[in-house]
């Protein structure tokens, strides 16, 4: 049977905590910047997406505090997560590899082979 895919939102917060332990809000901004802001994590969907990888093992609770009389928790990758991250990772590393090598040879069939980045960087034209 083979692995899926990680979700985008899954593989988001795993990048965010990969570096260190962050609490709710600072995910949310992380994501944003990792997203170059095309993500906006929203509250109720942040907070489900923790707790489904809390129970999968991927994360865990890195410290309890309270601020202003409200409970916060900073969360952190597991080993677990870290291995799934990296898979993750690697896979879309051969995804991405693979695409590029299909779009030079076309480039190269298109534009004869003088430049794989088409006309318009070496100043010519498709015509």
């Amino acid at each position: 049977m083979t692995e899926r895919s990680m979700q985008e939102p899954t593989l988001l917060l795993l990048t965010a905590l990969a570096d260190a332990p962050r609490h709710g809000y600072a995910l949310i901004q992380e994501v944003a910047a990792i997203s170059d802001g095309r993500v906006k994590m929203r509250t109720g969907t942040l907070y489900g997406a923790l707790d489904r990888l809390l129970q999968q093992g991927l994360i865990e609770v890195a410290a309890e505090e309270v601020v202003d009389g409200r409970a916060r928790r900073s969360y952190a990758l597991t080993d677990a997560g870290r291995a799934a991250l990296a898979s993750e990772a690697e896979r879309l590393r051969a995804v991405a590899t693979e695409a590029e090598r299909r779009l030079s040879k076309v480039r190269s069939m298109l534009w004869g082979g003088a430049d794989a980045k088409g006309p318009s960087a070496a100043g010519g034209s498709a015509t």
